[in-house]
């Protein structure tokens, strides 16, 4: 049942759509600070004026959906520039919208990119203040779903947030944008290029106080729970590779939700940089990697391959 392929594709388990695929986009305003990501090769950070190339391309090869990263031109304290209605990434929805009517749009609704201090949410002296921070999470939730936003994906960790996303959205006669909840995200070290992708290092300390223990994994069905009970219509696992157990975990205890997992830009970055260097085969090792996510439970998979994969997969 192995000697061909024919007979190995007969009996294989998980299959690996270009459907399953969500792509990240990271857009910013300023010209200077548009172009690639060094640490993240053949990822770049686009402008307004250049999303409609990017989305033609995403079309172009059966990708039905993105999740879009803003960096805004101004950073302070209270991320203002997260909920103005004229937002960076509310800007990229209005573009985007008039060129690919049922591409499913999806934003990150989190400070990180938008504080001077990098953390996620808003501080006090050194303490993350988590009740204002989900009432400027809810009102940037609102400005991305007044722009036309299919779904708001909260990534702050912080109490709450999904409750009070989801009664503002509704407050706001939002009731059909959808939530996708980072419910189960780790203080993880995988994130290091994402954090000079987005712009977002914290400028003191780190993000252990309300992202996830790396050791835990019961907790994790404890997070996914309280996302799915304050409303969350889809929920995700992030990083994805190194916590296969902890997507099977949650895939097992809630088999009717949605389940996204984040292949993280450090584990896409590991695999390019192997791979420049002879030492790996790019494509066996992201698909391999992408079906192990997929085995694990995950019914979404979102990754910066997207493009690359739906290209491997067609050929």
């Amino acid at each position: 049942m192995r000697s061909t392929p024919a007979l190995r594709a007969l009996r294989r388990e998980t299959r690996v759509s270009v459907e399953d695929f969500i792509h990240p986009i990271f857009v910013v305003k300023d010209r200077a600070a548009a172009g690639p990501i060094a640490a993240m090769p053949s990822i770049v950070r686009l402008r307004l004026e250049e999303l409609d190339r990017e989305i033609e391309t995403i079309s172009s090869l059966g990708i039905k959906s993105v999740l879009l990263f803003g960096i805004p031109t101004r950073k302070d304290a209270l991320a203002s520039a997260a909920v103005a209605e004229d937002g960076i990434v509310s800007q990229a929805i209005r573009r985007i919208r008039k060129q690919a009517r049922d591409l499913v749009l999806i934003t990150d609704v989190c400070m990180c990119s938008y504080t001077d201090h990098g953390h996620c949410g808003i501080v006090r002296g050194e303490i993350i203040d988590n009740d204002q921070t989900i009432e400027c999470l809810a009102k940037m939730a609102v400005s991305h779903g007044k722009a036309g936003a299919d779904l708001v994906a909260p990534s702050a960790m912080m109490d709450g947030q999904v409750a009070a996303i989801r009664g503002a959205l509704d407050a706001a006669g939002l009731t059909d944008t959808g939530i996708l909840s980072y419910a189960v995200k780790y203080a993880s070290a995988f994130y290091g290029p994402f954090r000079e992708a987005a712009d977002s290092k914290p400028a003191f300390g780190d993000r252990r106080s309300y992202q996830m223990d790396s050791a835990n994994a019961r907790e994790a069905l404890s997070e996914a729970r309280i996302d799915l009970d304050e409303g969350a219509d889809m929920i995700m696992v992030k990083p994805a590779l190194p916590y296969l157990d902890v997507i099977r975990r949650v895939r097992d205890a809630f088999p009717y939700a949605p389940l996204a997992a984040y292949q993280v830009s450090g584990e896409y970055s590991m695999i390019k940089a192997a791979a420049a260097n002879g030492w790996l085969n790019e494509r066996d090792v992201a698909l391999e990697s992408l079906t192990a996510i997929k085995r694990a439970g995950a019914d979404v998979l979102i990754t910066y391959f997207a493009k690359d994969a739906a290209r491997w997969l067609a050929g």
